[in-house]
């Protein structure tokens, strides 16, 4: 005589099979797809179709062992200042390398180029090495194919940034001249180039877990990724709707013939020797070695205090009082903007020489 359960034999809000299948569907095929893409994708497969929402797909998928709780992290608090807004395709491009791996009996080192707006996947090529000539064949395949940005965001490691004033490297300076104004962030913020740090943790999930037998087989992997990625996977920052669907190429195409970079009328341009160094106000300047043969601008700030730029990247400042002050009649420093401090000081004493006379 044990009482019976009231639940009801049917409820009109259950979800049916045919959804059911139709989801479990896609999520074989995607196996690490959430419940929002799921639900957008049948969505737009089947737009007659009454759908459940992403939380009821959650439990669906919960039930079925088909996900796993993960481990909650403390987030630190955000990062106040902004960096650079963008408001359509082309505006801004994230790159980065993802962290090398072995790929069969290569080292395999992934660069990979991203649209900030549309999160449209440019490129990612498998790299023997992260080495300049490498680094810049590839981004010059993607400006013939896709145009010029306006602006192209970085971290601080190597080929992009450099030791040398403002940050400065041969990269940026290529940049520089092609009309694309180069973006650092923060060293130890890599949530400041959040989005494309994302896009690493699925590209790892999907391409490198196990990597595969050879680089070109690797590069095949990344291939089919960037496919999907791009034209398949629904993102929810830009309302379920896929990266191909806002993208478009820039109307900048890529030059022939690189010029210099161009400046205000009221600046002094310099032509720097093969060296590093300009010549100023009867003294020898050292800026940096990668500015062999390039052109700067020096804008006059105060009196006998001229600050140096190279494109829109401000080096430094030139100190004639402080030159003089010191006795540097034929050999100057450039300093720093922010507290004087020294980039690089070059000495130009007469060394003795320890040798014996004969």
């Amino acid at each position: 005589l044990e009482n019976r359960s009231r639940a009801p034999h049917s409820h009109p809000n259950r979800v049916s099979e045919e959804v059911l299948t139709k989801l479990l569907a896609v999520r074989t095929k995607h196996p690490r797809w959430g419940p929002k893409k799921l639900v957008a994708v049948v969505a737009r497969e089947n737009p007659r179709l009454i759908l459940p929402v992403a939380s009821t797909v959650g439990d669906i998928l919960r039930k079925r062992g088909l996900v796993k709780r993960r481990r909650r992290r403390i987030a630190s608090v955000p990062y106040g200042e902004r960096l650079t807004e963008y408001g359509g395709p082309n505006d801004l491009w994230c790159a980065d390398f993802k962290g090398h791996f072995q790929a069969g009996n290569e080292r395999c080192h992934p660069l990979t180029i991203t649209d900030g707006y549309s999160r449209y996947l440019l490129t990612c090529h498998a790299q023997r090495r992260s080495y300049y000539n490498q680094t810049r064949a590839t981004f010059e395949r993607a400006f013939r194919e896709y145009g010029l940005p306006l602006t192209i965001r970085t971290d601080n490691g190597a080929p992009f940034a450099s030791l040398a004033p403002g940050g400065l490297s041969v990269m940026f300076i290529w940049w520089i001249r092609l009309g694309i104004r180069p973006e650092r962030i923060m060293p130890g913020r890599p949530d400041q180039n959040g989005q494309h740090e994302r896009m690493h943790s699925t590209l790892k999930d999907e391409t490198v877990k196990p990597p595969r037998a050879s680089l070109s087989a690797q590069q095949r992997a990344f291939d089919r990724f960037r496919r999907e990625y791009n034209e398949e996977r629904p993102h929810e920052s830009l309302n379920q709707q896929v990266p191909a669907s806002l993208y478009k190429k820039s109307p900048r195409c890529y030059p022939k013939k690189i010029p210099d970079p161009i400046y205000p009328s009221h600046f002094r341009l310099e032509r720097a020797y093969p060296n590093g160094v300009i010549s100023f106000n009867s003294t020898q300047w050292f800026i940096s070695g990668c500015l062999r043969g390039e052109v700067v601008g020096l804008e006059e700030v105060s009196d006998d205090r001229w600050k140096v730029y190279f494109g829109p990247i401000a080096l430094g400042i030139l100190d004639l009082r402080s030159a003089k002050k010191r006795g540097w009649r034929q050999f100057g420093s450039l300093v720093r903007s922010d507290g004087e401090q020294p980039h690089q000081t070059r000495k130009y004493k007469r060394r003795k020489s320890n040798a014996r006379p004969n």
